[in-house]
């Protein structure tokens, strides 16, 4: 009876404690998109709605101040979707190969060192491109516009270095999280699969990868959120010119805007830039519920 008392106290302390928990967790989203959108609202009608989102003039030191950030949002999606259409990819063949395709002494030694890629700082990421990619972008660029009287030479610092580094940097999430989905995967439905007659290929892309769908896409969504999310790194290799996305341009991100110019700006041109950030965070909020509602659609089709 004694115990049974004790076991009911603990669950007991085990709910209220998960309880409290779930609650900060909301009240911290809630504080969030209230303090951005009370931070990032001022400046939509200060300078319009229109005139902030939809031109693409940059210049808030000027004499006539402009605040447009149309290439900016094109170039963070841009950027992101090449990315992610470049590490997802890899990084679910990668999850394959490492689960179902790989010996198991080579899996013991790749897979740690895709978990070690995650654990490199970002700015360790940047340093690298820096130093290695940018330099090869700037022979491609002189070979490319070598004729060119208008193209504006950047040394590298590029969209293409950019979404290179930020496809490289996904590569973890998406790898440990589809290969983890990948194992949890019953063995029967293989074993079935390949009753029937399939191959080990089939099996792995007619049924296994299939049935891992869900976990996949939260490995998409988190790699989503780490490219959008990304400063440092794109900051040292982008270049930081506000330009149309174009591959060999230099370009500025949501993130790299905020980076490159919160630590001096004031007045109206401080707003504008948490206005910057409330559309960063919308785009993430959005992005989220897309991908969420498709990983449901998923789950009830299964």
């Amino acid at each position: 009876m004694k115990k049974k008392a004790k076991m009911n106290a603990v669950e007991l302390t085990a709910k209220y404690i998960f309880t409290i928990c779930a609650v900060l967790a909301i009240f911290a989203v809630c504080s969030i998109t209230v303090y951005m959108i009370a931070k990032g609202t001022p400046a939509l009608k200060s300078v319009g709605v229109l005139k902030l989102l939809f031109e693409t003039e940059w210049k808030p030191t000027a004499s006539e101040p402009a605040y447009g950030i149309l290439y900016i949002i094109l170039t963070s999606i841009v950027g992101t979707a090449a990315s992610v259409l470049i590490g997802v990819p890899v990084g679910l063949l990668t999850a394959v190969f490492l689960t179902e395709v790989a010996d198991k002494r080579l899996a013991a030694v790749v897979s740690p060192a895709v978990e070690l890629l995650a654990a490199i700082p970002s700015v360790i990421y940047g340093l690298l491109g820096l130093m290695l990619l940018n330099p090869f972008m700037y022979k491609l660029e002189k070979i490319f516009f070598a004729n060119s009287d208008t193209h504006q030479f950047t040394g590298g610092s590029n969209l293409i270095s950019a979404i290179i580094v930020l496809a490289i940097m996904i590569l973890p999430t998406v790898v440990n999280v589809s290969a983890s989905s990948i194992q949890a995967v019953s063995p029967s439905l293989r074993a079935a699969s390949l009753a029937l007659g399939a191959s080990k290929i089939q099996t792995i892309f007619k049924v296994t990868v299939p049935a891992a769908k869900s976990g996949i896409m939260t490995g998409v969504v988190l790699g989503i959120g780490r490219a959008l999310g990304e400063a440092m790194a794109i900051n040292m290799v982008a270049g930081g010119s506000v330009n149309l996305p174009l591959p060999f341009n230099s370009v500025r991100f949501l993130t790299t805007q905020l980076v490159s110019e919160m630590g001096y700006a004031e007045g109206i041109h401080r707003q504008v830039l948490f206005t910057v950030g409330l559309v960063l965070y919308i785009f993430i909020m959005i992005i989220n519920l897309i991908l969420q509602k498709l990983r449901k659609e998923t789950d009830e089709d299964e």
